[in-house]
């Protein structure tokens, strides 16, 4: 494995372990109770939304199964495991193929980060944080009416997407900033990069 590859996967690691503890940790005593459920900002996903602003999709999807796995099994889980696994996949797929160039994309890096650019804009930020959040709680909800498994009743479930797609737009104003600040931080520090600057 490559050193700069080597150290995104430690960075994505970071992030999402980082955001993980603090959603299972600081975050459920503040919880928006909708139709029965306590909903709160979903700082993995958001981890993962990150990971495919950042990297590529393919990255991006591997990162937002094992981010879903990690969730699935962090106690309090109360569901069946793998549904977080789907849907962050999902997320890392789809954030990932709406944001970047098709050409290329395997193995190439963030056209952001190609281009120089130090994070994503704004709007770009705010849409891909939506459209991760909408497709990570439709695919979680969706595979929870398939298997049975599903906290709230049916007609609650769109209020619990519309709160938690609104929860997760506002924190990603901080979470994808951070978690940019993380990857360029360790990707920068690893002795290829460096070797670059000087030469």
């Amino acid at each position: 494995m490559r050193t700069g590859s080597t150290a995104r996967l430690v960075a994505v690691l970071l992030a999402v372990v980082a955001a993980l503890l603090l959603q299972v940790t600081v975050l459920p005593p503040f919880a928006w109770q909708v139709g029965g459920l306590g909903v709160v900002p979903d700082l993995v996903l958001l981890a993962v939304v990150a990971t495919a602003l950042a990297t590529d999709t393919r990255f991006a999807t591997l990162t937002g199964f094992f981010a879903g796995l990690m969730l699935d099994l962090a106690p309090p889980a109360d569901h069946i495991a793998g549904r977080w696994a789907l849907a962050l996949m999902a997320v890392g797929y789809v954030v990932g193929r709406l944001v970047h160039d098709n050409a290329g994309d395997a193995g190439a890096g963030s056209r952001f980060a190609r281009e120089g650019v130090r994070r994503p804009p704004l709007p770009v930020l705010l849409g891909a944080a939506a459209g991760g959040s909408f497709v990570g709680t439709s695919v979680f909800a969706l595979t929870g009416l398939l298997l049975g498994d599903s906290g709230a009743a049916v007609g609650d479930l769109l209020t619990v997407a519309v709160v938690a797609l609104v929860l997760d737009v506002v924190v990603a104003l901080l979470v994808i900033p951070a978690s940019f600040w993380l990857f360029r931080r360790l990707t920068s520090d690893s002795p290829s990069q460096r070797m670059r600057v000087r030469v």
